[in-house]
């Protein structure tokens, strides 16, 4: 087993970790806003640190595109997907338990 073996392993099962963390967070945190952070963000680092440590496991050039395409499309997408899920919740009237103040309301009333 070699370094790039090790540091693949390494990787990819940080990017398991990430998910879980991810998995407890939607189960502990109180709103559905910080919910979805916590999902972003996993969908985010997470996948990230799973493709890069196949590609130390696998490495080729037709991997390495790959991954680039990979990563530049989760990274792009992952943000966007994130927000959009917050706005429909926040249109929805989902309340928020998390934050005192409603920056997103025109009267700028606490909550």
């Amino acid at each position: 087993m070699n370094g790039l073996d090790v540091a693949g392993q390494v990787l990819v099962v940080l990017g398991a970790l990430v998910f879980v963390t991810a998995a407890l967070g939607v189960v502990r945190f109180p709103d559905a806003y910080t919910r979805i952070s916590a999902v972003g963000t996993a969908g985010g680092a997470g996948i990230v640190l799973v493709v890069v440590g196949t590609l130390l496991l696998q490495p080729g050039v037709s991997s390495t595109i790959k991954v680039a395409v990979i990563v530049a499309l989760q990274l792009a997408t992952s943000s966007i997907g994130t927000m959009a899920v917050a706005r429909s919740a926040y249109l929805a009237g989902t309340p928020l338990r998390q934050t005192r103040y409603d920056d997103l309301d025109t009267e700028g009333a606490p909550r």
